[in-house]
């Protein structure tokens, strides 16, 4: 154990784990047969070249740089914590740009960046229960971006046929080679300038885990139930 760790804290170690990480999810997707569904909203977007907020929850992080249309910009909110660097290395393999920060720090330089982004036109991409949960409930901050860029947010999440739930914080999904699986896209939501952060908060929240409910459901699985809410 204690090789392991001083192994991770080399930077040509953790480069090799996050290339080895992104060339599975080339194989992932590669090997297997996926369908998007609901995606007429961000399409239309994507053509009209106009920003929005990618809202996901983190346990699905795995498959999302297949969700997104490839050659368009966008900005993935990644925490400061290892593991968000290692998500960060893991996708810029795919062109995608990351945040580091957290969306709940209204005056960070994360919120800054991201509104930066939005109002260059480019998109950014938030966990609402990143990067420590609770599990899949929604965080005040994406309703702040999404009020101050008046972009809207809209939600995704995938299923695999073929994957393990592992037993981390965030039940992270797993997807298995020569699998497939499916993106379900939800409704865009656009938040108000007066708008009730408590109340826009619990519209987030209820849409991404209705979606994630519904591609897991399309799977033949049974959901993965949100954590209690925080007190």
């Amino acid at each position: 154990m204690g090789l392991l760790k001083d192994l991770t804290k080399q930077d040509g170690f953790r480069r090799g784990l996050c290339w080895i990480g992104a060339q599975y999810i080339r194989l992932l997707h590669l090997t297997g047969r996926w369908e998007t569904l609901g995606a007429e909203a961000p399409q239309a977007l994507w053509d009209q070249g106009k920003p929005f907020i990618l809202a996901f929850w983190h346990g699905r992080i795995l498959m999302m740089p297949y969700c997104w249309r490839r050659g368009v910009p966008i900005h993935m909110l990644i925490s400061h914590h290892r593991d968000g660097l290692l998500i960060a290395r893991t996708v810029s393999h795919f062109g995608i740009d990351t945040v580091a920060g957290s969306s709940s720090k209204g005056g960070s330089a994360a919120l800054r960046s991201m509104l930066k982004a939005l109002k260059a036109g480019e998109s950014v991409g938030i966990t609402p229960d990143g990067p420590r949960g609770p599990r899949m409930r929604g965080s005040a901050g994406i309703v702040q971006v999404a009020r101050m860029a008046g972009v809207p947010v809209i939600p995704c999440a995938f299923s695999a046929k073929r994957r393990k739930v592992l037993g981390s914080w965030d039940r992270f999904i797993l997807a298995w080679p020569f699998s497939g699986g499916v993106f379900v896209w939800g409704r865009p939501l656009e938040v108000p300038n007066d708008a009730d952060p408590a109340a826009w908060q619990q519209r987030i929240e209820d849409e991404l885990n209705r979606i994630t409910a519904e591609a897991d459901r399309l799977m033949g699985h049974p959901p993965v139930t949100p954590a209690e809410s925080a007190p």
